[in-house]
């Protein structure tokens, strides 16, 4: 598969393209107004970035509980079901008087859900272009990265413009109908398949594969390359409303930008051979542009900052793609997913430290500090980056001469 056009042609790509674009604005622009509903009602930086990345931090949880019905769920009713319980969830959160508690219990449901809607979604686009080639998931992810920039440039402007004008409240009931229709499309756009796996999702069965998947030690380091690094910076952005109340909105829409610039770069321009050493230099984009934060830029410059350190985040592509390749296609929904949660996870993890550390300091040192443990975390890394391609060629082996044992396993999982 060698172009955009191409991928558009390919069944079932579009619609499953399109919810996920509705799901985008809804999950930004809901995220927006309900970190200002928490800090207008707090004033507190702590509890703004957790309530917007709450939902990340809770699927840690779903990655140890439900993640093996990534591959053993019909994707289709998987996917509805997930939009569905975003947009109940949604409407929940934009309710009068809602207690502070109720509004955390919510976002940690959202985080349990999210944690399944990641791997049906990314297992399912790899099943899509599985017959088209080589570099047919990467292009694929792609696109969707770049529709996931312009989708948060959107959600992030009307939200910004709807809690001005309007409420908090107000957008979040409008991101709720978003999530209806999003289920909407999954369902009518969408043919039913089979699960890529036999046996029912249980818990054991998600450890028992998740600590397949972790044992091998290229495709663990692979993980937390995904993870950390990208986890800390956002630590950096879960900061955007403390740093700048009143144009945060500004800041979230640059930093999509220039995420979807540095996709568009990864994705379509860079040549396999340069792409494969691409990583590590992304990365430290990534955090270093955060670091000038420590000089306190006024709005325009920290917009400027914001856009050219996102451009990093196109590491993740190169990841992904080493992440496919040294695992099989029967665990691709599950491996994906688990990368999903964990990154997600990370995330939020990283909007908690970044959050307390700005109560203790401010937010523009919060960022500058999130921003050097992750500048480190990649040099620490990158040696293992550099390794030849020996490990990864082992890693796919054994992954595939473990076809048969996944099998056997997933058969046991089903009388669990």
């Amino acid at each position: 598969m060698r172009s955009y056009r191409d991928l558009f042609r390919t069944p079932e790509f579009t619609p499953l393209f399109l919810s996920a674009a509705a799901q985008t604005v809804a999950q930004t622009a809901s995220g927006l107004a309900l970190g200002t509903l928490v800090y207008r009602s707090t004033g507190s930086p702590l509890l703004s970035a957790v309530s917007m990345f709450g939902p990340s931090l809770a699927q840690v949880l779903g990655a140890t509980l439900f993640l093996s019905g990534a591959d053993r769920l019909p994707p289709r009713g998987t996917l509805a079901g997930v939009a569905l319980a975003f947009a109940l969830t949604t409407a929940a959160l934009a309710t009068p008087g809602l207690p502070l508690a109720a509004v955390f219990a919510v976002v940690l449901v959202q985080g349990l859900v999210a944690s399944l809607g990641g791997g049906v979604r990314w297992g399912l686009l790899n099943e899509i272009l599985a017959g088209h080639g080589d570099g047919g998931y990467l292009l694929g992810r792609s696109v969707f990265n770049m529709m996931s920039g312009v989708m948060q440039i959107t959600g992030y402007a009307a939200g910004g413009a709807l809690v001005a004008a309007l409420s908090p409240r107000v957008s979040l009931l409008l991101a709720a109908v978003l999530y209806a229709v999003a289920a909407a499309g999954v369902r009518l756009g969408l043919s039913g398949r089979p699960p890529r796996s036999s046996g029912r999702p249980s818990v054991a069965a998600t450890w028992r594969t998740n600590a397949r998947l972790w044992r091998d030690r290229p495709r663990r380091l692979t993980y937390l390359g995904l993870w950390l690094p990208n986890g800390l910076v956002v630590g950096c952005e879960a900061l955007y409303v403390s740093y700048a109340p009143g144009a945060a909105g500004t800041l979230f829409a640059c930093a999509a930008l220039g995420m979807l610039a540095g996709d568009v770069t990864v994705g379509r321009l860079l040549p396999p051979a340069l792409r494969r050493r691409a990583a590590t230099p992304l990365l430290l984009l990534l955090a270093t542009p955060y670091l000038f934060f420590a000089l306190r830029p006024p709005v325009p410059v920290a917009a400027c900052l914001v856009a050219l350190a996102s451009v990093g985040f196109g590491a993740s592509l190169v990841q992904q793609e080493r992440l496919m390749g040294l695992t099989s296609s029967a665990l691709s929904g599950h491996a994906l997913g688990l990368h999903s949660a964990g990154m997600l996870t990370m995330q939020g993890v990283s909007a908690s430290l970044a959050g307390s550390a700005a109560q203790a300091t401010s937010p523009a040192v919060a960022m500058t500090a999130m921003a050097a443990a992750s500048a480190a975390v990649t040099l620490t890394l990158a040696p293992a980056a550099r390794r030849d391609g020996r490990d990864a060629g082992d890693g796919r082996e054994a992954e595939a001469g473990a076809g048969t044992e996944a099998g056997v396993e997933t058969g046991a999982g089903a009388e669990l």
